[in-house]
């Protein structure tokens, strides 16, 4: 009625069919780290290095598609002239993109 042991099924190849099966999964994270967290940690750094080198005079872009030039900069927030004698204060991260200057005037 009991059974006194129980054998496993043996593939016959030994130890390394164990990790064969496990190169698949391995490759996987491979190609995810090299195609998809590399690039975003790369323009992180890149985003990051941006936000640090802002000053005043700078004409920037912002993530709401707000376009102006910084007047003043503290350590987490800017402030933005968007027209005469409007300014603006916005994170500092939320900039996108640093214009070339002059941009401004052929708005």
């Amino acid at each position: 009625m009991f059974i006194g042991q129980a054998w496993a099924q043996s593939t016959g190849g030994g130890g390394g069919s164990d990790m064969l099966g496990l190169l698949p999964i391995v490759l996987m994270f491979v190609v995810l780290y090299f195609l998809m967290i590399r690039p975003q940690m790369k323009r992180a750094k890149e985003h990051k290095a941006m936000v640090e080198a802002l000053q005043k005079g700078d004409e920037v872009v912002t993530a709401g598609g707000v376009v102006g030039r910084v007047a003043k900069v503290d350590d987490n927030y800017i402030a933005l002239n968007v027209a005469t004698n409007v300014e603006i204060t916005v994170q500092r991260a939320s900039v996108q993109v640093v214009l070339p200057k002059g941009t401004l005037k052929a708005l």
